[in-house]
Order: structure tokens, then C-alpha cells, then sequence
């Protein structure tokens, strides 16, 4: 599984604030969502310029390119390619030149027709530079745009099918857009009288910048030296968030449609402990986007917490490693079992998905070299067993062992003494309050886009 992307924005009207630095602290803040590269882009009523690389946004950026980034607004951009190559040309944001002046755009999200798109522009002469979608998204964009921006968006949005938020920069203006269906965050926020745009409001919180509200599915936000004007789609659609960001992209400290991440994890972690009478002499979870449902089943059962995996905070994100055997290597270099805390115990470990199974079954044989008595699997999520088209590249039916596979056969090639998953319904349960709908595709194909045809399932 590969990660979902993350885009942030910032509109300054405030003389102690320089955009691209904001920016630069707001894409550390969701360096989680994509860690192969990284870009800015900043407009100074002008123009625009910028700057982009393969790396983590801390490699990427230095100083000396921070300074030389000047203007009043930018939009930044962390990748891991769910559409494309691997190519610095395929980093974001993507810049174009049309009628109206430069454009730049940063995507987070899969489009399931740009290919029929890309096709159908190119045999109308259009000339193409990367490989990604976000490119088709601002062709189209472009090409209307002497019409007006904000009429230019509306039109691409009755073209496009599939999940896209949108930092949008043209030479005077900001705008934010999210698809229809919502299926993958955006949020608005405010430091003094500059606003801001961001995949998670942890993003905010690194600027110092203070939650608004989401944007909300289908809408389109401005923001220029007049201040915030929304407009929506003419008929906005249900709201099909994706689900398995509370399971394991977002950050735990971010709330996403009024939503606790790091609260809805616990409440998982609760549930699977609900009616499971395994015995045992400790509870840990897999760092990091477990521990919160470590926690919450430790509360349930009665069973004590306590650590039996350190991690390198130094490594990043093991399953989004673009190769199996880096992934494998990455799961020792990540992580390394505490023998002093797990030897002779019979250990609960909570983790919040299995995929492949190949790091589960590395983390287990680790517990199992440093001691650990038995080790009972527990998943706080259902089976992933189909894959995502909206911005997730979870892999094909194939490669994905829920698709296919038994819970005791999944119990076997992982070595576990036993395995537990959360159910559906449990899960919805976590993230009740949010006043929306959840794509569940990965779990049950219930798809809101039929990822085929591009026709609306709701």
C-alpha cells in the first residue's frame, strides 16, 4: 500500500508571515502522507515560481531556495505517486502557463478517467509533460480559463471523475477544491488575517494557525486580497470520505470532519476488545498508528499496556517503500523488539491493518525471537480486501492476502497464535458524529465511482 498525497496552501496578508516558509512548515507537518517528494510554489501578483525535488521536504528545502521563493501566496506538495512515475517531473505542484497567466496546482487523490481524458486532449494537439493526472486536471482548468477561473473549475469538475482536493495558485489568488464525494480531506484555517489550506489540520496546528472548517464536498474556495468566498457545485453529492484515514494516513493529532483521529483509533482499539476473551500478559501496539488502539483495548480487557516494539523515528513508512524487499528491509531497520519487556509473555499486538502480511509476519517472528511466550494478532480495522482507485494505491486483489484468504490461513502465514479483525459496523462506529458517509471500497467494493465506467454509484 502507498500513501495518499498532501497539499497545502497560504494566502499572506500579514507582513510577519513569508509564505514559502509557511508552507515549508506545513508540508513537514504532513511529510507522513508522502515522503518521495516534495514541492513549492509561490505567486507574487505576477507570477508564479517554484521549486521541487525527489526527497523528504527537509532535503528538498534549505534556506538559501526558501529565500529565493518570494511572494505573497503559495501551495506545497508532499507525493507518493499513486498515478505516474517516480520522475522529479512528476513532483508537484504542476505549473502551466494559459490565457489568464501561470497556474499552479498540487492533487491529492486519483482521477479513474484521466487516461480516456489525457487521450481525448491529446488528439485535440494538447502536449503533455508528466505522467500524473494532477497534469490533466490543470489542462482542463486552463483551457476554460478565458472564460473566467472560478467557471474553469466548475466545468473541470462536470469532466473529472474520482477524488481530488485541490491547492490551486494563480498570480493573485488562492483556491481550494474538493471533489463531490469528498473522499479525501481539506481544511481551512486562519493565522492573524492570512488563511490558510491543508490536507489535516496538524498541518495548522505546525504554523500556529487556527481551525476554521473543512471544506466541505464539492466546493470551491477562494481566497484573494478581499477574503474568503465560497461556491458549490450545482448539485453536490453525498459525502464519501475515506474511511481509512482514521484507520491508519492521517496523523493522530489531526480531526478531520469534525472527527478525532487519535480518539476514533482508541474507540477501534475498544471495540476489538469487546467479546475477546484471549488470555494474556500484555497489550503493545505496532508504533505509530496503532498505539492509540493498543490503548483502548488495554483499557476494555483489563489486559496491561506496555511497549514491545521500539521504533527509529529516523525511518520512514515501511509499507509505502516502492519495492517488497525494501519494504522487508524496512520493517527491521524501523522497528526492533524490547526482549526485556516481552520475554516469557504471552503478547496482544494491535496494528491497524494487515496488507500483504509480510511485515505482520516479520513483527511477529521479531516478538517470537525476543521471547514473547504467544503473540495474538488483533487488527483494528476489517480485512483490506480490494483495492482503492481514489488516491490510496492499494495493491490488486492479488496481492492483498484478505482477498481470498480465510482468517485462520491469514492467522497461519503470519505465525500469530491467534487473529482477530475489527468488523465494519465496529469501525463506522468510530467515526460516528462526523455528519458524513465513508467510502469503504478497500473493505467491501462498495465504491461511491464505479472505477471502471466513472458513473456515480450512490
Amino acid at each position: 500500500m502507498e500513501e495518499a498525497c498532501g497539499v497545502f496552501g497560504i494566502y499572506v496578508r500579514d507582513k510577519d508571515i513569508r509564505a514559502a516558509e509557511a508552507a515549508y512548515y506545513g508540508l513537514f507537518a504532513l511529510q507522513h502522507r508522502g515522503q518521495e517528494s516534495a514541492g513549492i510554489a509561490v505567486a507574487d501578483g505576477k507570477g508564479i515560481r517554484q521549486y521541487r525535488n525527489l526527497g523528504l521536504v527537509p532535503e528538498v528545502f534549505d534556506e538559501e531556495i526558501l529565500a529565493n521563493l518570494n511572494g505573497f501566496a503559495a501551495i506545497g506538495h508532499v507525493r507518493y505517486s499513486t498515478f505516474g512515475g517516480k520522475d522529479v517531473i512528476n513532483a508537484q505542484p504542476v505549473v502551466a502557463r494559459c490565457k489568464i497567466g501561470m497556474l499552479a496546482l498540487a492533487h491529492n487523490g486519483t482521477l479513474v478517467n484521466a487516461d480516456q481524458l489525457r487521450s481525448d486532449m491529446e488528439d485535440n494537439g494538447a502536449i503533455f509533460q508528466t505522467t500524473v493526472d494532477s497534469e490533466v486536471i490543470l489542462n482542463l482548468i486552463a483551457r476554460e480559463s478565458s472564460k473566467g477561473l472560478l467557471e474553469a473549475i466548475q466545468s473541470m469538475m462536470k469532466t473529472v471523475r474520482g477524488a481530488y482536493a485541490l491547492a490551486l495558485l494563480s498570480k493573485d489568488q488562492l483556491i481550494g477544491i474538493r471533489d463531490p464525494h469528498g473522499i479525501r480531506p481539506l481544511c481551512l484555517g486562519r493565522v492573524g488575517d492570512s488563511f490558510c489550506l491543508a490536507s489535516e489540520s496538524c498541518a495548522l496546528d505546525a504554523i500556529g494557525a487556527e481551525f476554521v472548517r473543512d471544506v466541505q464536498p464539492g466546493e470551491i474556495v477562494v481566497i484573494d486580497d478581499t477574503g474568503i468566498h465560497s461556491y458549490r457545485t450545482p448539485t453536490p453529492l453525498s459525502s464519501r470520505l475515506c474511511l481509512f484515514e482514521f484507520v491508519y494516513f492521517a496523523r493522530p493529532d489531526s480531526v478531520i470532519d469534525g472527527i478525532n483521529v487519535y480518539q476514533s483509533r482508541k474507540e477501534a482499539g475498544r471495540r476489538l476488545a469487546m467479546n475477546d476473551d484471549v488470555k494474556a500478559d500484555m497489550v503493545c501496539g505496532v508504533p505509530d498508528s496503532a498505539l492509540a488502539a493498543a490503548m483502548g483495548y488495554a483499557e476494555v480487557s483489563g489486559i496491561p499496556y506496555g511497549d514491545g516494539l521500539a521504533k527509529n523515528r529516523y525511518v520512514g513508512r515501511t509499507f509505502i517503500q516502492p519495492e517488497q524487499g525494501m519494504r522487508e528491509l524496512g520493517v527491521r531497520t524501523k522497528l526492533n523488539a524490547l526482549p526485556r519487556n516481552v520475554r516469557g509473555k504471552r503478547v496482544v499486538l494491535v496494528d491497524d491493518s494487515i496488507v500483504r502480511g509480510t511485515t505482520s509476519r516479520r513483527i511477529v517472528e521479531m516478538l517470537r525471537t525476543a521471547g514473547a511466550k504467544e503473540v495474538h494478532m488483533r487488527i483494528s480495522s476489517p480485512a483490506v480486501m480490494h483495492p482503492c482507485y481514489f488516491g490510496i494505491d492499494i495493491a490488486t486483489n492479488e496481492e492483498l492476502i484478505g482477498h481470498g484468504h480465510s482468517v485462520d490461513e491469514i492467522c497461519r502465514f503470519i505465525g500469530a497464535d491467534s487473529l482477530k479483525y475489527l468488523s465494519l459496523p465496529d469501525l463506522l462506529k468510530t467515526v460516528e458524529g462526523s455528519g458524513c458517509q465513508f467510502c469503504t471500497g478497500c473493505f467491501d467494493a462498495h465504491y461511491p465511482i464505479d472505477p471502471v465506467t466513472g458513473e456515480n454509484q450512490d
